[in-house]
C-alpha cells in the first residue's frame, strides 16, 4: 500500500473544503495517497474518532494524520490507536471545556502545530501549552482560526513537513 494522508474537517467545515484541497494538492504532488472522511451531522467528538478510525485503511506506507480546528483534535485522539507516522494540525481544538483533552495524547514521532495569534475559537495559549506539553513544532501567524489568508506559508510549511515523514525510515 502506497503512503496515505487522513484530513479531519472542523465542526463547520466539509469534508474538501479550501485548506484541505490545498493541503491534498501538496499531498498529492508528493506521491500521498489523500482521504477526508466525512464528519458533517456528527456533532460528537467521539462519533468522529469512530470514524476516522473505522475510515483508515491501514497497509505498509506512511500513514498521516491532519487535521484542523475538532478535526485536529479527532486526528489527535485517533494517533493513539492509528500511531501515524505523522501529525500536522492547524488551529486545533484542544484544552476546551467541551473536550477531554487531558485525557488524548498524540502518539506520532513527528507533531507539528500551525495557529493564530488572533484565533478567537481557540486560544493561541492552547496551541502553545499543547505544542510544549507533547514537543511539537509551532508555527504562529497573526492571523484567526481559519487561517486562509496564510495558506500559502502554511501550504509550504506542509509540503517540509511530508518530506520530513518520507526521509524518516
Amino acid at each position: 500500500m502506497s503512503n496515505s494522508v487522513y484530513f479531519s474537517h472542523g465542526k463547520d467545515s466539509k469534508p474538501w473544503g479550501i485548506k484541505i484541497r490545498a493541503f491534498a494538492d501538496v499531498a498529492q504532488g508528493l506521491g500521498f495517497e489523500t482521504f477526508s472522511p466525512d464528519f458533517q451531522g456528527m456533532e460528537d467528538p467521539n462519533q468522529r474518532i469512530k470514524h476516522l478510525l473505522a475510515s483508515v485503511k491501514q497497509g505498509s506506507g506512511k500513514l498521516v494524520l491532519v487535521g484542523s480546528s475538532l478535526g485536529a483534535y479527532v486526528s489527535i485522539a485517533a494517533s493513539e490507536k492509528l500511531k501515524p507516522h505523522g501529525l500536522f494540525v492547524v488551529a486545533p481544538a484542544v484544552y476546551l471545556p467541551l473536550l477531554d483533552c487531558d485525557s488524548v495524547t498524540p502518539v506520532s514521532p513527528v507533531i507539528e502545530v500551525v495557529h493564530g495569534w488572533q484565533d478567537d475559537v481557540v486560544p493561541a495559549e492552547n496551541a502553545v501549552r499543547f505544542a510544549r506539553e507533547h514537543e511539537a513544532t509551532l508555527h504562529m501567524f497573526e492571523g484567526d482560526h481559519r487561517l486562509i489568508d496564510h495558506l500559502p506559508d502554511i501550504k509550504e510549511i506542509f509540503k517540509r513537513f511530508l518530506l520530513r515523514i518520507l526521509e524518516n525510515k
